[in-house]
C-alpha cells in the first residue's frame, strides 16, 4: 500500500498536467478581433455592393446554366469586377468535359381552341426546339406500364402530349416564408436522429419508375410528338424547370419538353377528360452550343503574409436553371462571397494565410466545379491520392441555401473545431447566429472537400422562401432576395475567414477517409 501512494500523486499529477495542456490547447484559438468586426460592420452594412452585384448577375446576366453565353457573360462581369476591388490572381480556370451549353431564346405557348389563353410554362434544359411555331392537338395519354406503349403506338405524332394523371392542388394556409424558431435551432444543435431502416422496396421501386421515365422519354421522342408538357410539382404560377435531355453532344436528342404550371395543365387535362379537343400552339427555339465543352470555375485571392503558403477558402456555386434568374440559389451565395472578399480587402487589414474566393459552376448537374477543383488541387476522392497542397488548407466556407441571414454553421461531424466557433460566434449572437449543429448537411460545395478529409463548412440560414417557392423554379427572381440579411451573411463570412486566416493553426480536420 505504501508504493502505490506515490504512484497514485504521479498518475494525479499527470492527469492534472494533460488537463492544463487541454485547457491551454483550447485558449490558444484566439477571441474575435472586435476591432476587425466593427470595421466589417462597418463596411458590409454602410457600404455594401451586394445588391448591385446581384442586379447584374439577375437582371442583365440572367440564368446562368452551366457553358450558356449568359454564364460565360456573367463570369467576365465578375472577373471585371473582382479585379475593379484590388483583388490578385483574379481567373477563369478551366475544367471539363462538362459537356455541351444550351440557351432558349424563344418561347410561346398559348391553348387556342377551345378558348384562348396563355399558358405559363417553360422548356426545360437541354432539349430542343420545335423549329418554329406548331399547332396541334393535345392528348392525354395515360402511359403507366409497359403494356401501355401497344395502344398508343402509331397515334401520337405531331401531338402535344400530357401523360401524368391531374394532382390535387390544395390551399395554403401556412405562410411561405419562415425564418427559424429558437426551438427549431436548439433541435437542430442535437445529433441527427437514427435513420429508419433501409426501405429496399421504396428504393427499388423509385429505381423502377426512374427506368420506366426513360422508356417513356424514348417512346415520345420515336413517336415523333410534337412536346411532352409535364405538370410542375410546385402551384400558384411557380414552376420546377431542370434538365430534360443530355448534354453529351454524342447522345441523340430527345422530343421538346416543357415544364406547365398546374393550374394551366390542369384546365387542358379537364377539357379532355370532357372529351372536348383542345389545341395548343407551341413556338420553342433552343440552341445548343459545342464550341467549347469544358467549363470553369472563378478564382481570385488576397495574398497572406507569414503564412501565405497556407490557404483559407470560401465560395459558392454561380451556375443556375434557365427559368428564371438564379437569384436565391445561388446568386445570393456567390453574392456574398464576392461581397465579403471586398470587405476583407477594403478594411485593408492584414491576413496571415492566403484567402482565395471560388466560385463553382457545374454544381447544379453533380457538384462538378468544385469536384474538379478539389482532385486537382488537394486528393481524387475515388482513389483518396492526396496532394502536398492537402495539408495547407485551412477550411471552406460556403453559402447555398437562398436568401436568408445565417442563422449558424455545422459542423459536418468536426466536434473538435465547436470550441473554436463557439467563441467566434460570440459578436453575432445579436445578429441571430446562435446555433451549432454537429449535423452535416448534403448537396452544396462543401461536401468535394469533406470527400478528402478537409473541414468544408455550410452555413445554417433562415430558409425564407427557399423551398417553397425559389429553388429550382420560375420565381427564383431578384424581388424574392433579403437585401438585410445578405448583407448580415457578408459580414460573418467575412469575419470568419479573418479569423481562420490570423489563427496560429490550422483548424482542426477529420482523419482522411479511406478508400
Amino acid at each position: 500500500m505504501k508504493v502505490r501512494k506515490p504512484i497514485k500523486f504521479v498518475l494525479l499529477f499527470m492527469l492534472a498536467v494533460m488537463s492544463a495542456g487541454a485547457a491551454v490547447a483550447q485558449t490558444e484559438w484566439s477571441a474575435p478581433d472586435t476591432a476587425a468586426i466593427n470595421k466589417f460592420e462597418d463596411e458590409g452594412l454602410q457600404h455594401s455592393h451586394i445588391m448591385e452585384v446581384l442586379g447584374y448577375l439577375t437582371d442583365v446576366y440572367g440564368p446562368r446554366l452551366t457553358n450558356s453565353p449568359n454564364m460565360r457573360e456573367a463570369a467576365e462581369y465578375a472577373v471585371k469586377t473582382l479585379g475593379s476591388w484590388g483583388l490578385s490572381n483574379v481567373r477563369e480556370e478551366p475544367w471539363g468535359p462538362f459537356g455541351r451549353g444550351w440557351s432558349n431564346e424563344l418561347f410561346q405557348a398559348n391553348e387556342v381552341a377551345p378558348r384562348h389563353f396563355p399558358l405559363i410554362a417553360y422548356p426545360k434544359a437541354w432539349t430542343p426546339g420545335t423549329n418554329g411555331p406548331v399547332t396541334a392537338e393535345a392528348v392525354y395519354a395515360k402511359i403507366e406500364k409497359d403494356n401501355d406503349f401497344k395502344e398508343y403506338r402509331g397515334k401520337l405524332k405531331g401531338k402535344f402530349v400530357l401523360t401524368a394523371p391531374m394532382r390535387a392542388v390544395d390551399a395554403h394556409f401556412d405562410a411561405l416564408g419562415h425564418r427559424l424558431t429558437d426551438q427549431e435551432l436548439a433541435d437542430m444543435a442535437q445529433p441527427r436522429p437514427p435513420l429508419p431502416p433501409l426501405d429496399r422496396a421504396a428504393r427499388d421501386r423509385f429505381r423502377e419508375q426512374q427506368q420506366f421515365n426513360e422508356k417513356l422519354l424514348k417512346f415520345l421522342t420515336e413517336e415523333g410528338a410534337a412536346a411532352w408538357l409535364e405538370p410542375s410539382p410546385h402551384d400558384g404560377g411557380t414552376i420546377t424547370v431542370q434538365s430534360g435531355g443530355s448534354r453529351d453532344p454524342k447522345d441523340p436528342l430527345v422530343l421538346p419538353r416543357v415544364a406547365v404550371a398546374i393550374e394551366n395543365y390542369g384546365r387542358i387535362f379537364r377539357t379532355l377528360e370532357k372529351n372536348i379537343p383542345v389545341t395548343l400552339q407551341i413556338n420553342i427555339a433552343n440552341k445548343f452550343y459545342d464550341d467549347n465543352l469544358d467549363s470553369f470555375n472563378i478564382v481570385a485571392e488576397i495574398p497572406g503574409t507569414d503564412k501565405a503558403d497556407q490557404v483559407v477558402m470560401l465560395g459558392a456555386h454561380f451556375d443556375s436553371w434557365d427559368s428564371a434568374t438564379g437569384a436565391t440559389d445561388n446568386g445570393a451565395g456567390s453574392a456574398v462571397m464576392m461581397e465579403a472578399m471586398r470587405i476583407l480587402k477594403a478594411s485593408n487589414l492584414k491576413m496571415r494565410r492566403t484567402v482565395r474566393l471560388a466560385l463553382w459552376t457545374g454544381e447544379e448537374e453533380g457538384l462538378l466545379g468544385s469536384r474538379a477543383y478539389v482532385s486537382a488541387h488537394f486528393g481524387d476522392r475515388q482513389t483518396m491520392q492526396i496532394t502536398p497542397e492537402h495539408a495547407k488548407l485551412s477550411a471552406y466556407f460556403n453559402v447555398d441555401n437562398g436568401t436568408g441571414k445565417i442563422r449558424g454553421i455545422y459542423l459536418q461531424g468536426n466536434e473538435d473545431v465547436r470550441p473554436i466557433f463557439e467563441k467566434w460566434m460570440e459578436p453575432f449572437k445579436s445578429m441571430g447566429m446562435t446555433a451549432i449543429s454537429i449535423r452535416g448537411t448534403g448537396g452544396t460545395d462543401h461536401i468535394s472537400f469533406d470527400e478528402v478529409g478537409l473541414p468544408g463548412f455550410q452555413f445554417i440560414q433562415d430558409p425564407i422562401e427557399y423551398e417553397t417557392r425559389t429553388h429550382h423554379t420560375n420565381m427564383d427572381v431578384y424581388e424574392r432576395l433579403q437585401e438585410a440579411d445578405l448583407k448580415q451573411m457578408a459580414v460573418i463570412v467575412a469575419s470568419f475567414v479573418y479569423m481562420t486566416a490570423n489563427a496560429e493553426q490550422l483548424l482542426p480536420r477529420k482523419p482522411v477517409p479511406k478508400h
